[in-house]
C-alpha cells in the first residue's frame, strides 16, 4: 500500500512551523530562536528529620539545609549567615517555621508547628518564605512531615491545598 505523496506529509509540519514562527508570545516566534533546554537543578527529595538533621552546617564538606513550611532548601550560598557559628545557623538542619514567623532563635521556636501564631506573624511567615528563602535558594526537598503519618506510612488524607499558608504552584 502507497502512503500518501511526500508533498502531502510537509503540509501538516509546514502549517505548525509558520503557526509557531508567527504566534505572538512564544518564546521561538519573539527571539527567532530555538528555546533553550529548561535548567534542571538537583533531584528533589524528602527529608526525615533525622536526614536533615545532617545538613545543619557542622561539616565544611556539606551543604547547608533549613526548612520552612516543610519545603527544604539549600541555604550554602548563605554560608556567613547559616554556616558554623553564623547568626542563623540555629535555623538550619530542621524545620524552623515557627522561628521564622516569629523572628526567632530560641530553641522553643525552632519547630515546624504554627499552631498559635497570630495573623501578622503568619503574614510575616508568607513574606519571608516568598522574598527570601524562594528567591534566594533553590528548593531541594520536602521534610517527610508533610506527607507521611509519624509511623512512616503515607497520609492519604494530605493534600498540599488544604495545608495552611501553602499553595504548590507557588513552590515551583
Amino acid at each position: 500500500m502507497a502512503g500518501p505523496a511526500p508533498g502531502r506529509r510537509l503540509r501538516p509540519l509546514a502549517a505548525v512551523a509558520l503557526v509557531l514562527a508567527l504566534a505572538p508570545g512564544l518564546p521561538a516566534a519573539q527571539s527567532r530562536q530555538a528555546p533553550r533546554p529548561a535548567e534542571r537543578g538537583p533531584p528533589v527529595r524528602l527529608f526525615t528529620e533525622d536526614e536533615l538533621a545532617r545538613y545543619a552546617g557542622e561539616q565544611d564538606d556539606q551543604p547547608i539545609y533549613m526548612a520552612v513550611k516543610g519545603v527544604v532548601f539549600d541555604v550554602t550560598s548563605g554560608k556567613e549567615f547559616y554556616g558554623r557559628g553564623a547568626p542563623y545557623n540555629a535555623l538550619t538542619g530542621k524545620d524552623s517555621t515557627r522561628g521564622v514567623a516569629k523572628m526567632s532563635l530560641d530553641p522553643a521556636d525552632l519547630t515546624h508547628d504554627i499552631t498559635g501564631l497570630t495573623p501578622k506573624e503568619l503574614e510575616s511567615l508568607d513574606d519571608v518564605f516568598t522574598r527570601v528563602y524562594k528567591a534566594k535558594y533553590p528548593i531541594v526537598g520536602y521534610t517527610a512531615r508533610r506527607i507521611l503519618n509519624e509511623d512512616g506510612s503515607p497520609n492519604l488524607d494530605f493534600k498540599p491545598e488544604d495545608q495552611p499558608h501553602f499553595d504548590i504552584k507557588d513552590e515551583f
